[in-house]
């Protein structure tokens, strides 16, 4: 099996961070999520970064239903793999 990685995009820095402070509550995830700053492509602007949160779920057993209703309630979305 291999390890899967879930991928929410959100729109801004505070909804990376708030999302990221529910996961531990609403998922059981153990190991700190990563955010990421992910710059459009050709633009400079940090007004038009989007931020990813990248979460590490070895064991599949995260539901991505569930995750990408958490990144709609912050206006953002769950990556597909």
């Amino acid at each position: 099996m291999t390890d899967v990685r879930h991928v929410l995009v959100l729109p801004d820095r505070d909804a990376a961070e708030e999302v990221a402070a529910e996961l531990p509550d609403r998922f059981g995830v153990a190991e700190e999520p990563q955010l990421v700053r992910d710059a459009l492509a050709g633009e400079d602007d940090a007004e038009d970064a989007q931020w990813l949160v990248v979460i590490e779920d070895p064991e599949s057993r995260l539901d991505q239903t569930a995750l990408d209703e958490l990144a709609a309630t912050y206006e953002g979305w769950l990556e597909a793999p």
